[in-house]
């Protein structure tokens, strides 16, 4: 049997990155988005506080989707919705993107409080 070693928050960092791509994912597969706001509400306690940044703008990050999917539904019914879940969707590709490029590097997200995208 092998031993497993994590040193320097490296599950922490897979967690991170793994509700990254859950939040890629759930636009095709919704219920994913859930999984991986669940894992950063879990992991953020535990984790090093350079990746407690990360998953607090994870939070954010369904929370205010959430908030957009939302008005943009409300708003289908005439024709603005359909450009707010637009924008959802170039919104949620670029912040998963910025937070894996920055989680590769081993940077915090400089404002996880940020609505844009950071």
């Amino acid at each position: 049997m092998s031993e497993v070693t994590v040193g320097n928050g490296d599950a922490s960092k897979s967690n991170a990155k793994i509700v990254y791509i859950l939040y890629l994912v759930a636009l095709v597969f919704g219920i994913t988005g859930i999984v991986g706001v669940v894992m950063a509400y879990i992991n953020k306690t535990t984790a090093p506080e350079w990746l407690q940044s990360h998953y607090q703008y994870q939070i954010r990050t369904f929370w205010i989707g959430g908030l957009f999917m939302f008005v943009g539904a409300l708003l289908s019914l005439i024709l603005i919705g359909w450009f707010v879940l637009l924008f959802w969707v170039v919104w949620l590709v670029v912040r998963s993107i910025k937070g894996m490029q920055a989680l590769d590097a081993g940077k915090p997200i400089d404002n996880p409080k940020a609505w844009l995208f950071n």
